[in-house]
């Protein structure tokens, strides 16, 4: 199976080419749950969390996301504004089932790559579609001062993550996640190596450009970290998914959200960002 999978990967890098996209409304706009398949969500993230929408063969999407300070801080930071952490990425559709993408992000100067693929996609025949999504994550910014025998696989961490999803109706689509994270260094005072969290969200439809996302996830975090919950609206242009939000969580990088969200939203401690998306 690994060796199928390796050598469509590299079959596919050669022979696929990226192709234009002059308007991406024409293909976000499929709302059906008829027919031979289903298109449920907008955008490749419900928020911070995957969907389980998959780019089309030859997509290549540019990624730009910003995490801002907490808006707890006020106008000394001109409400976390001052304080803002960056992703940028790329992610490129191999096959309409499979996709591939590596970022990189200023909190803890990590580097992440993603492997996202379909095994089932709701139709007439089935109730839902199953998504698998896995990432491993550099994290460079660990000084050897402080681990003096730091090697580059104390660096490492992983997540691997089973997305279900069913568009209930034209307007409404929810989705259950579970997911597993390993971390090679970590703080043992205040999170775990070995981390198993479960929840999900979905998506509400306002307009034809304009949908509401929530989504939260659950797991039993250290009590210096909470769950991350996070709200987003997104909104569709031509070429551009953008993604307004607001979460918890600055980190963006799936180990840094599922199991560093420090924000709690009852104390006002909440980070305003967003997600841009382009295709070409």
């Amino acid at each position: 199976m690994l060796t199928r999978l390796i050598l469509i990967l590299i079959v596919s890098l050669f022979e696929s080419q990226l192709h234009a996209q002059d308007d991406l409304l024409d293909m976000l706009g499929n709302d059906s749950i008829t027919g031979e398949m289903v298109y449920s969500f907008k955008g490749l993230q419900m928020v911070n969390l995957q969907s389980t929408k998959m780019p089309n063969s030859g997509d290549f999407y540019f990624v730009v996301s910003h995490r801002f300070g907490s808006l707890k801080d006020g106008i000394d930071t001109f409400f976390g504004l001052d304080n803002a952490t960056t992703k940028i990425g790329f992610i490129y559709g191999i096959e309409n089932w499979l996709s591939l993408g590596l970022s990189r992000h200023t909190l803890n100067k990590i580097y992440e790559g993603s492997l996202k693929y379909r095994l089932v996609n709701q139709n007439d025949e089935a109730p839902v579609t199953l998504v698998g999504y896995h990432t491993i994550q550099v994290n460079s910014q660990l000084d050897r001062d402080a681990y003096p025998n730091l090697s580059f696989e104390n660096r490492l961490s992983y997540v691997s993550q089973l997305l279900i999803s069913r568009a209930i109706s034209h307007s409404l689509t929810v989705e259950v996640i579970g997911s597993y994270l390993y971390k090679n260094v970590y703080n043992p005072e205040i999170e775990h190596q070995k981390q198993f969290s479960v929840g999900g969200g979905g998506r509400l439809k306002l307009s034809k450009r304009l949908s509401l996302n929530a989504e939260y996830m659950y797991s039993n975090l250290p009590s210096f970290y909470n769950n991350p919950l996070s709200l987003g609206l997104d909104i569709e242009t031509g070429g551009h998914v953008f993604q307004l939000l607001f979460t918890n969580s600055q980190g963006m990088s799936e180990s840094n959200y599922l199991t560093n969200a420090v924000g709690d939203w009852g104390k006002g401690e909440v980070y305003f960002g967003f997600n841009l998306y382009r295709v070409f």
